[in-house]
């Protein structure tokens, strides 16, 4: 990890980056010259800590709030991916290596988040029933960890949910432009792997699922038609994208809905994600 790289791509949303941990820039210049594996593998601890002298007395609270929400999703993820690896499911080893990698992604946009957040973190033990959840959603989805194919559905609908949640909660950030891009950054690793999971679906015989939301609820599964609501939208910055001439005729209402991921409210989120246990 370049951590003196990091720093200069942050000085250059916020200038006044040095100025909020002063006097810690010499503790930082000796971090960055360690060469040792531990300090290597406390690189993450130091930055999170970083993030929290550095903006903790300006983060608002409804950056705060946005953080949380974020971070509820996360738990809800992780703890998802940690119970599918888990199981006894008959996942292909493709699948199975894919599903580690999601987990470890999930994992760390927890502890990211957590670290951001310090003590204003919500607990996981405060979500589901102690920290567990009913990945059922109250009987929805009763196979859920005795079907590889309902795992992948639940999967998807969890990943399409997590970018346009994302994408949602963007505008809540713009104040605050090191949290925003870290955001994003979340945001841009969900919609890979949302990508990759209709992939999965796909090549597992969900013939019309393409890598990308087409419409309003392209998975074939009618019980998350709300994960979609909007998804059919072809009204983008005033203009009606089908009235546009494309290279034969006017641009298609299916890849007019496929150009735009559109954003979900925090209130819409809440509703979709609640019977899985989110509070």
């Amino acid at each position: 990890m370049n951590l003196s790289g990091i720093i200069e791509e942050i000085e250059k949303v916020d200038p006044e980056f040095q100025d909020r941990i002063s006097p810690r820039r010499a503790a930082i210049k000796n971090i960055t010259s360690f060469g040792s594996k531990v300090a290597v593998a406390a690189m993450p601890f130091a930055f999170s800590t970083l993030f929290k002298k550095a903006y903790g007395q300006t983060t608002t609270t409804s950056v705060n709030d946005v953080l949380n929400f974020a971070l509820k999703l996360e738990y809800l993820e992780a703890a998802f991916y940690n119970a599918g690896v888990a199981s006894s499911l008959a996942f292909s080893t493709s699948e199975k290596a894919y599903l580690q990698t999601i987990k470890g992604h999930e994992n760390a946009h927890v502890a990211f988040l957590q670290g951001i957040l310090g003590s204003a973190a919500v607990a996981q033990s405060t979500q589901g029933t102690n920290g567990t959840y009913d990945f059922t959603a109250g009987g929805t989805f009763p196979t859920v960890f005795s079907s590889v194919d309902t795992f992948f559905a639940v999967a998807q609908a969890f990943e399409d949910t997590g970018v346009r949640a994302y994408k949602g909660q963007a505008p809540n950030l713009l104040g605050n432009q090191v949290v925003l891009t870290a955001a994003l950054n979340i945001h841009s690793v969900e919609a890979r792997h949302a990508s990759a999971v209709r992939q999965i679906r796909r090549a597992r015989g969900a013939a019309t699922t393409k890598p990308w939301i087409t419409g309003a609820n392209d998975t074939g599964i009618p019980a998350v038609n709300g994960n979609y609501a909007g998804e059919d939208n072809v009204l983008q910055g005033g203009v009606t994208i089908t009235s546009l001439a494309g290279v034969s005729g006017n641009v298609a209402v299916n890849a007019a809905t496929e150009a735009f991921d559109e954003p979900l409210t925090s209130a819409q989120v809440v509703v979709l994600v609640a019977p899985f246990g989110v509070k």
